[in-house]
């Protein structure tokens, strides 16, 4: 009659109206219902209209999503903590807090110090590094050393270290594999004619890295006598902008205080640097037999960008043979 007509005309309203109340992903019609049952049955992800809405709007990947609905449906609620959690991750880390009642001395960061902090932040958070490390065997390079260094004693126009090798092979093996030398930018990835090999410089306060250019191009004895030459500046701080800033390759160097192996931050621009440890005895098998030689491990960082597995393999492979038969160095 017209009085039911009239009840159920209320009862329809009311259900209307609880559904605008509760939202779409309290009270879903039939319709998603089927159409998360069709997602299902497809391998989709099941996700709410108004969820799947969210999603794109705040760029989220609903594949990574946890659902928290029936039969793990995404809803409101998900997406709600997915973007809590996105932006925690983006949030900066809170500063480090000193321990109650510690003590400690004060130093002022100095301009050197925050340059570099700034650097070395922007490169570990920004370059995608990797690492290769190769052993090279240096008593041929160790002998060949101490009979160029008497030579020179004789004429006192040199004394080679060991680094000096290492910056000489360096800039051969650069040479040799040109796509290691290079730099990423945004539009081309820059390859460099030249190998000037920028060698870190602990001095007070920090580092430097003064640059030899055109190291491919110079002798050892050369090399030595200009590195000697920008290291004494450099603790005078007397060099030059020309003379640190630039270069298209880096060495860091810490042997000399006994380390065996470690693997530094990129210098950008540049596409790769390189970790020289201390050469040590180890044990090694030639020919089948065990015996002892003098190792030196050497840890290549690579920016991905630039440089991958198989070129950043190719430049130690390169460097390897010049430090194990120096012989080549002279040429």
């Amino acid at each position: 009659s017209l009085a039911l007509l009239g009840a159920m005309a209320l009862a329809v309203a009311a259900i209307q109206a609880d559904v605008q109340r509760l939202g779409a992903d309290a009270a879903a019609p039939v319709v998603e219902m089927a159409a998360a049952q069709a997602d299902t049955g497809s391998g989709r992800t099941i996700a709410s209209p108004l969820a799947r809405r969210m999603a794109a709007q705040a760029g989220l990947d609903l594949a990574a999503i946890q659902g928290s609905g029936p039969k793990g449906r995404i809803v409101k609620a998900d997406i709600d903590q997915a973007q809590t959690a996105a932006v925690a991750q983006l949030a900066p880390a809170p500063a480090p807090q000193i321990e109650p009642g510690a003590a400690y001395t004060e130093i002022p960061t100095t301009q050197m110090r925050r340059v570099i902090a700034r650097r070395l932040t922007e490169a570990k958070s920004t370059v995608p590094h990797f690492y290769l490390s190769v052993d090279c065997e240096i008593d041929r390079l160790a002998g060949l050393r101490k009979d160029l260094n008497e030579r020179g004693a004789e004429g006192g126009d040199y004394k080679l270290s060991l680094n000096d090798f290492v910056i000489r092979a360096a800039a051969l093996a650069l040479k040799q594999v040109p796509a290691a030398n290079a730099s990423w930018t945004e539009k081309a990835i820059l390859q460099y004619n030249t190998a000037d090999v920028s060698v870190a410089v602990a001095i007070e306060g920090g580092l430097i890295t003064p640059i030899i250019r055109n190291a491919d191009q110079k002798g050892l004895a050369a090399i030595s006598n200009e590195m000697k030459e920008l290291a004494a500046r450099a603790h005078q701080g007397k060099l030059m902008p020309e003379e640190y800033q630039g270069g298209t390759f880096s060495i860091s160097n810490l042997g000399m205080f006994g380390i065996k192996e470690f693997a530094a931050v990129i210098n950008p621009p540049q596409g790769a640097i390189l970790a020289v440890g201390r050469g040590e005895q180890r044990p090694v098998v030639k020919d089948g037999a065990l015996a002892i030689a003098t190792v030196m491990t050497c840890t290549l960082s690579c920016d991905h960008r630039v440089v991958d597995g198989a070129i950043g393999a190719a430049w130690l492979a390169a460097f390897k043979s010049y430090i194990e038969d120096p012989l080549t160095m002279l040429l």
